[in-house]
């Protein structure tokens, strides 16, 4: 094959600051692109009053990247409009704060029209193309129009909705129809699979020539699942890091005496934080001996202050902690300290590291690789538990983890009480269990797994007219 190239909404190489500052999905790609000497192209980030497509371009760790700015109407368009308002809470099943606005769809299909057109002059004969989530999924058909043949796979890192869903949406067959002109489409479990092979089948018209592919709008798509892991053994390593370690003496020292849960999320109606609060005060309200016993820490850095949904969760869990805090507190202690700002990796594996349990608890998860952050991150001679939402695409993988409905506070109640009262060999033998999971699913074996099968995937297949 020739190059791998890389396409995402935002960009997210290396910047030579050290690997603790960089995701394990960025490090991932970014092996990937030394490995194949590869371009990772997108959005800076930057927005000009007017589009000019000018490419800025730079390489760092062995690692390039291009990219371009955004105008001030595409950013709310495009970014703060239909990805935001329109695709993420509808994909999230959220359909209440769904917004559909004609003049966000239009931007959205500005600027795929706008990456394509800039990208193209980038790609070479022979390069493989691998277009990431739901920003960019028109992205492919703007490539073709421009006579790119290449091969081009697309992965979609949050949930796929369910068929009825999906209907909801103005134009959603012409997004699914855009979907057809990518070789492979990968998400995140086989439920989501599922759900996209029943609209095409139901909706679109379409059948299911072979086993893993699709064929509607007169093409053929490969389709398959491919679950997204962490670089779970660099992250045990963190574990033992100077930063880390640091961070595991600040916070056991704060809560000498209690048992830590922890909870690490980005400030989003999706994760489920307001349900985890009333969850937690429910245990509270059930087991008063233990109110002294314990601390739950929730660390929620702030996104999308742009969008009002954003701003009004924010504005519920400062009153929602608030009121939890004035209930149950006493002179020496509070049983909830919550947190709006980002930490480094190898802090968080500080901090999991101490937790004796890991509340993952979103309403609705693509995969969630916070859970699996907090596995790798115990110790294994006497490690937490972990209690996650049964709605998180790493439920099927994280089996001996406490599964439960993140919208029933008691049952998170009664799975945190159970988690606390655990004996260190049932937690041994169900973290075992779990960070074999971990390691095995890890994120370079889901790199593989999908640049393998993009590589040898055939060329689509045109129906018969």
């Amino acid at each position: 094959m020739g190059r791998l190239i890389v396409v995402s909404n935002r960009v997210n190489a290396p910047t030579g600051a050290g690997e603790e500052t960089v995701g394990g999905l960025a490090m991932a790609l970014s092996a990937a692109l030394r490995e194949y000497s590869g371009l990772w192209f997108g959005w800076s980030g930057q927005t000009v009053p007017e589009f000019t497509g000018e490419l800025h371009t730079q390489t760092v760790a062995g690692v390039t990247t291009a990219t371009v700015d955004l105008e001030d109407a595409d950013y709310d368009e495009y970014y703060n409009g239909y990805a935001n308002k329109t695709l993420w809470p509808l994909f999230h099943y959220r359909s209440d704060l769904t917004a559909f606005d004609r003049a966000y769809g239009a931007g959205y299909e500005r600027v795929n029209r706008r990456f394509a057109e800039t990208l193209r002059p980038l790609i070479q004969r022979g390069d493989l193309i691998w277009i990431h989530d739901y920003h960019l999924i028109p992205i492919a058909r703007e490539l073709r129009r421009l006579g790119v043949t290449n091969k081009i796979g697309f992965f979609l890192h949050i949930p796929w909705p369910a068929h009825q869903l999906m209907t909801t949406l103005p134009g959603h067959r012409q997004l699914v129809e855009a979907m057809f002109e990518f070789d492979l489409v990968g998400f995140q479990t086989a439920e989501y699979r599922h759900a996209f092979e029943e609209y095409v089948l139901t909706e679109a018209g379409g059948d299911m020539p072979t086993e893993g592919h699709l064929r509607a709008f007169g093409r053929t798509v490969q389709i398959g699942a491919y679950p997204i892991g962490i670089d779970a053994e660099n992250f045990a390593r963190l574990r033992g890091s100077p930063r880390a370690r640091r961070m595991h003496d600040i916070v056991g020292a704060s809560t000498i005496f209690r048992q830590l849960i922890v909870g690490v999320d980005r400030l989003d109606y999706s994760k489920g934080l307001e349900e985890r609060f009333l969850a937690f005060e429910r245990f509270l309200a059930d087991n008063p001996d233990l109110r002294r016993d314990v601390l739950m820490l929730q660390i929620a850095p702030v996104s999308r202050e742009g969008v009002e949904a954003y701003q009004e969760i924010r504005s519920r869990l400062d009153a929602l902690s608030g009121r939890i805090n004035g209930e149950y507190s006493d002179i020496d202690t509070s049983p909830i300290r919550y947190v709006n700002r980002n930490y480094r990796r190898d802090e968080l594996a500080g901090i999991y590291s101490v937790a004796r349990v890991g509340l993952v608890t979103p309403l609705r998860d693509g995969m969630n690789l916070v859970a699996k952050e907090y596995v790798a991150a115990q110790d294994p001679a006497d490690p937490g538990v972990l209690v996650l939402s049964r709605f998180a695409g790493a439920a099927g993988q994280l089996k001996e983890a406490l599964l439960v409905n993140p919208n029933s506070p008691e049952e998170v109640a009664d799975a945190l009480k159970h988690a606390l009262a655990m004996s260190r060999g049932e937690r041994t033998r169900r973290w075992e269990a779990l960070f074999d999971s971990v390691q095995r699913c890890d994120v370079t074996a889901w790199r593989d797994d999908f640049v393998g099968a993009l590589k040898a995937v055939g060329e689509p297949a045109a129906m018969a007219s």
